[in-house]
């Protein structure tokens, strides 16, 4: 039987609190999933975890506040039926804070004193009633009645605590009460309630005391930051299952199935674990109820749909896609040097997980250069997880933070991910001064993404780009990408003869000669390989149901016009060059004097500063 899952975030909340290390904790991540209870033998939600946990004979009361819904005071389920509720703990603590009085107390007030006096006792006693049934419909009432309940807790009379156990409340979503936002722009009641936190998260006495508040919230990102920047609160982040936890769940929820109705798999249980790395566990459970319902074995196939399906729902369609490419290497034309570092070196250290591993690649050189299909095929042959990173920027306030938070808890995840990112410059910007906040702490995380050690080897980034320079140096740098920064320049030589031959092929019959060859060489001069394959393209399009001569085909290709883009596209030639940190990928034609490679690099910069000059861009 696999080992039950280990809940760290759990010791680690549990410890600062009963250390006083801190008493307002941000459980944030994983917040909506299951967790399994040794005890019961049950996986349950979060809270039902954390109460039972908590919820000890003699250590705590817990309460609960659901926004929108109920504010639940809590019974130790191990009390016997002749001990006092803590319901009943709670109302007396209040009402002897309220007045000075035990609800004992209170009563023999009610009895001995006149009937006005007795009105407003009896109005006392019943506004602890009052104001929890409120506090269910009011979140701003709800949050001031648990902070008195704090108040209420740590006050002692004649030198005794009103309330024996210590005071522990949990707040479901939290970011519903206390959303992200300049205090500007957000409402009367979550200005307000914002102000109450921070009033009540800094008070030295509640820091001081035995209550604790614990906030529950998917994204800590999506809390307003005037709360989660308090140096006294204290973020936790509860991550999705691990390999061990999901393989557990496979094993707990198998053995609950009745003989008729046990998983079919193509393979063990483990491997099943291995290859639902992404999934939550009730994203688990929906795959193995459907697979038993229906009788079917579940399938690779199966698994990697709902995995990518999930992860598309929880980040969105906009942010990342699952890529599967459907070409190889041998599909490439030309690029034969390139090709043979990307076999023999690239991909091998690409699919290592030990100390050889690539944390990624950054890949440059003009556009139209056939950078995108040339390392879509690269993926497909190292035979991983290809993550494609859309666009994880957002207009609204404080989403980029959530959306990285979420991408991350995927990432850490999944087994092993090759993410690929086209037109990085765009997706990544620099952390100068002149850059926006936001932007800034992006670029920071992704920095500090690729260089963490304990995702080398399993998280691979990939990044597109033709203008490498305006990408951070820091990403630049050798431990990230700059490990290994790869040109993919305009075929030349024997690469150019074979994206010619390629281009005709599909409408001339016979093959070209030398002087037909060399005839086509003149007007496709400087052609990348979007530009062969367009005039591919035209030709296959004129070709209709007969065949073509060679005059037509080089009457097409001579009436073509490039576009206005030569100085653009060589600016982008000259930064792929003096960035590549490979000698041996620089095409013999740009090395005149390999030896004196300092002095070559010297002439790119100066002409890099002469287009620059001259406003290109």
């Amino acid at each position: 039987m696999p080992k039950a899952p280990s809940y760290q975030f759990r010791r680690s909340a549990a410890i600062a609190i009963n250390s006083g290390q801190a008493k307002t904790i941000v459980l944030s991540g994983n917040t909506r999933g299951l967790f399994y209870l040794p005890g019961d033998g049950e996986y349950v939600p979060l809270v039902d975890f954390l109460v039972t946990k908590w919820n000890v004979a003699g250590a705590a009361i817990v309460v609960v506040y659901e926004p929108h819904g109920q504010l639940k005071i809590l019974e130790n389920p191990t009390s016997g039926s002749r001990s006092t509720g803590n319901r009943d703990k709670l109302r007396d603590a209040w009402l002897k804070w309220k007045t000075g009085l035990s609800g004992y107390d209170l009563k023999i007030k009610e009895m001995l004193s006149a009937s006005r006096v007795r009105m407003q006792a009896a109005a006392l006693g019943d506004s602890f009633d009052s104001t929890l049934s409120k506090a269910g419909r009011e979140p701003l009432v709800a949050m001031e009645f648990l902070r008195q309940l704090c108040l209420c807790s740590r006050t002692s009379v004649d030198g005794k605590p009103l309330l024996d156990e210590n005071l522990i409340i949990i707040v479901e979503e939290a970011d519903m009460l206390l959303p992200e936002g300049e205090l500007a722009r957000l409402s009367g009641v979550d200005r307000r309630m914002t102000g109450l936190c921070a009033e009540w998260f800094s008070d030295p006495l509640f820091m001081n005391g035995r209550d604790a508040v614990v906030l529950l919230t998917e994204s800590r990102s999506s809390i307003n930051h005037r709360i989660t920047r308090l140096p006294q609160v204290m973020s936790i982040d509860v991550p999705s299952p691990d390999e061990e936890a999901r393989s557990h769940f496979i094993y707990w929820f198998n053995q609950r199935q009745p003989e008729d109705r046990k998983i079919h798999l193509w393979s063990s249980q483990l491997n099943l674990a291995r290859l639902t790395g992404g999934l939550s566990i009730h994203a688990l459970r929906q795959l193995l109820v459907r697979s038993c319902h229906l009788d079917k074995k579940v399938t690779p196939r199966d698994v990697i749909d709902h995995v990518q399906d999930f992860i598309r729902t929880q980040l969105g369609e906009d942010v990342v896609e699952f890529k599967r490419p459907e070409h190889t290497l041998k599909n490439v034309v030309g690029f034969s040097n390139l090709k043979n570092f990307l076999k023999e070196e690239f991909i091998p250290r690409l699919r290592s997980t030990g100390p050889d591993a690539l944390p990624g690649a950054a890949v440059s050189g003009p556009i139209g250069g056939g950078k995108s299909f040339i390392f879509e095929a690269v993926a497909a042959e190292a035979d991983m997880v290809v993550l494609v990173l859309k666009n994880i920027r957002s207009q609204w306030f404080g989403q980029t933070d959530v959306i990285f938070e979420k991408l991350r808890r995927v990432i850490d995840s999944l087994a092993r991910v090759l993410i690929f990112v086209d037109e990085a410059d765009t997706q990544f910007g620099g952390v100068g001064p002149g850059t926006h906040p936001t932007e800034r702490r992006l670029t920071g995380k992704i920095q500090a993404m690729m260089a963490d050690p304990r995702l080398r080897g399993k998280v691979k980034w990939l990044l597109m780009t033709a203008r490498i320079h305006h990408l951070s140096p820091d990403i630049r740098r050798p431990g990230r990408v700059g490990d290994l920064i790869i040109p993919v320049l305009d075929p030349e030589g024997d690469d150019r003869k074979a994206f010619i031959s390629w281009m005709v092929k599909p409408v001339l019959q016979d093959l070209l000669s030398e002087d037909e060859m060399a005839r086509i060489a003149v007007p496709t001069e400087g052609y990348s390989a979007a530009s062969f394959a367009s005039v591919r393209s035209e030709l296959i399009a004129r070709l209709g149901k007969n065949s073509l001569g060679f005059e037509q085909v080089l009457e097409v290709i001579e009436d073509r016009v490039p576009p206005a883009i030569t100085d653009t596209r060589r600016l982008q030639t000259l930064h792929a060059l003096v960035n590549c940190t490979r000698k041996s990928l620089i095409p013999d034609s740009y090395l005149p004097d390999p030896g004196d490679f300092q002095a070559v690099k010297k002439k790119w910069f100066i002409e890099i500063s002469e287009l620059t000059a001259k406003g290109v861009t």
